[in-house]
């Protein structure tokens, strides 16, 4: 499957196992935040193992902004990236829709399901529009939280880090005690099982018709 290949301009360590890669932009090449390509590598054995994943910087920028968590027990397409270096290239393909921004609500992220949330919130705090928006984010340790300075920015008091390492969970009863309006946009997005729980609980608390869910 034929694809861009851009040059990787620099590598960021943004927690023990996340990276964020900065690579050339192609010319032309457009896309709205929440939306994401799919990613390869530019050796023959690995062209078509493709990988989606969103784009974390904006539009505007002259080049393209990635945050990946690496996965090397895998011994897969992350497990790669996280051998790649500065000067070498990867092959992004098309943009393709997915968490499209509809107005204030709430964001629910799992670990790095956050990314397709980056952009968003970076174009709403450029524009002066983060307004009411809020962010609940779960990770396993404060240690795994991605951008941690960067929501406190942002959000201030309106993003709230849930630790499941301290044995706190999302599920319907918490949702419950910690949302008092779901007459607002949901958006969800992390693990499966995390997806699809939290999913199931907002319907039941009556937010049906307002998520917008990524996996």
């Amino acid at each position: 499957m034929e694809g861009y290949p851009v040059r990787i301009l620099s590598i960021t360590e943004i927690t023990h196992n996340v990276r964020q890669f900065n690579v050339e932009k192609p010319k032309g090449y457009v896309f709205t935040p929440g939306q994401a390509t799919d990613v390869s590598l530019t050796e023959e054995a690995w062209k078509d193992q493709l990988r989606p994943f969103t784009f974390t910087g904006l539009n505007e920028w002259d080049h393209l902004q990635f945050t990946i968590k690496i996965y090397p027990e895998r011994m897969g397409v992350t497990d790669q990236l996280g051998h790649r270096t500065v000067g070498q290239s990867i092959l992004i393909h098309d943009v393709w829709g997915a968490i499209q921004y509809m107005g204030e609500g709430t964001f629910i992220a799992g670990g790095a399901g956050v990314t397709p949330f980056i952009a968003i919130f970076r174009q709403l705090h450029k524009d002066g529009m983060i307004g009411k928006n809020r962010l609940i984010f779960s990770n396993k340790t404060e240690g795994d939280i991605i951008m941690k300075e960067q929501w406190d920015e942002w959000l201030g008091p309106n993003v709230q880090y849930v630790l499941t390492d301290g044995k706190t969970r999302i599920h319907e009863k918490w949702l419950k005690e910690h949302i008092k309006n779901f007459n607002q946009h949901f958006y969800v997005c992390g693990p499966d099982s995390m997806v699809a729980e939290i999913k199931k609980a907002l319907e039941n608390l009556g937010a049906s018709g307002m998520i917008t869910i990524e996996l």
